[in-house]
């Protein structure tokens, strides 16, 4: 199975890491799902799983198991994941390099800054509610 040239910065590895750590499955892996959409170029979905799904790729990053669906794997492919911390925005960062300018600007400028898209942390749930007192 071919694997994506995907880069994971140390700040997006610090960020999974405390993902699997935290969630029911500290022994199994990030999956991430990518797929196209917005001015951005892409929309993403992450869960933590015990294992990968059938023909999801699992990516090693230092250690960390990542699981990339096929269509992920294609979407990821020269790009680079980031996580962002700052007082606007917390979450993942994608940026891809060859991606072409999103068009729907009215400003008329034809020089842009490559597509990069960003998923909250904020909208992030746990499926299982803490116990009582915590």
């Amino acid at each position: 199975m071919l694997q994506p040239n995907v880069t994971i910065t140390p700040a997006a590895e610090k960020f999974i890491r405390r993902m699997l750590r935290f969630s029911e499955h500290p022994g199994g892996g990030f999956r991430l799902t990518v797929s196209a959409g917005g001015c951005s170029g892409y929309n993403s979905e992450f869960t933590v799983e015990p294992a990968p799904h059938e023909g999801d790729s699992e990516v090693l990053v230092n250690g960390v198991k990542v699981y990339l669906p096929a269509g992920s794997r294609l979407m990821l492919d020269g790009v680079t994941v980031d996580f962002a911390d700052t007082p606007t925005q917390s979450g993942l960062t994608f940026f891809n390099p060859n991606a072409a300018a999103c068009a729907c600007s009215s400003s008329g400028e034809s020089a842009a800054a490559p597509a990069q898209a960003t998923v909250s942390v904020a909208s992030i749930t746990r499926k299982h509610a803490l116990g009582a007192g915590h």
